[in-house]
């Protein structure tokens, strides 16, 4: 395969960034999205010219690491897939990709497709655990358990805090983000004594990071590798609302 790469390339944060076309030929369709760019900046290695930076770590789809946005996509086309996870097999040989990073206020650029994502740590570090004494690991089934409140917070549970949601909204909210982090806690018992404080202080924090609100808009649930659905928005909103009318 023979690809043209419109990569956005910026030296810093306080530099102005732009689009840079290269060439890469002979492209296997079985490398993954990653692979393809580690062989281009080989090349740019062995030519004297500064390689892309791009975030990666597992090269399994369980990190989160490896966010860009591939033809204007969060992660690119194929749905509940990672860019790491994203083989060149789904691309036409002779193809066009624009590669940016992703775009929203709360998330500087740091070099080229690497962006500052500690906006969302903060927001963890403000109620996304469970403090009180909860004892040791239980018995299996010690602990009663509605199967859906179960399959419920697991479905939250996989959200891996890439950032797609945000860098696919049109607002740049991290509602879903949030709302995942808030839900997986607030289903099961031992993250009730702190539901309703979890929910207000997290979305406060969200809020204060300069996230936009959420318009139910829906491009959050379609880019998430892991599917997280928007209902768990709803849910976080309930808490939110009740934890301010206390």
């Amino acid at each position: 395969m023979n690809l043209t790469l419109k990569v956005w390339r910026q030296s810093d944060p306080s530099s102005s960034g732009k689009m840079v076309t290269y060439r890469v030929e002979d492209v296997s369709p079985d490398m993954s999205f990653l692979e393809m760019l580690d062989v281009l900046n080989e090349r740019l290695i062995l030519e004297g010219d500064d390689p892309i930076a791009f975030d990666h770590d597992c090269r399994e789809g369980i990190c989160g690491m490896c966010g860009m946005v591939i033809n204007g996509v969060a992660h690119g086309e194929q749905r509940a897939t990672t860019t790491c996870q994203l083989h060149m097999r789904h691309f036409e040989d002779g193809a066009t990709i624009t590669i940016e990073p992703w775009r929203a206020a709360p998330f500087p650029v740091v070099k080229d497709l690497v962006v500052d994502r500690s906006a969302f740590d903060r927001i963890i570090q403000a109620g996304g655990f469970v403090s009180v004494p909860a004892g040791s690991a239980p018995d299996a089934h010690s602990i009663p358990v509605r199967k859906e409140d179960a399959d419920s917070a697991f479905d939250a549970a996989t959200c891996i805090g890439c950032g797609a949601c945000v860098a696919a909204c049109p607002n740049g909210s991290a509602s879903l983000f949030t709302a995942a982090k808030i839900t997986h806690l607030s289903l099961l018992p031992q993250g009730q004594p702190e539901r309703l404080s979890r929910a207000k202080a997290m979305v406060d924090q969200m809020d204060a990071e300069g996230f936009g609100g959420c318009t139910n808009t829906g491009e959050c649930t379609a880019v998430c590798p892991k599917g997280i659905p928007l209902d768990t928005i709803a849910q976080m909103n309930s808490d939110y609302l009740k934890a301010n009318a206390k």
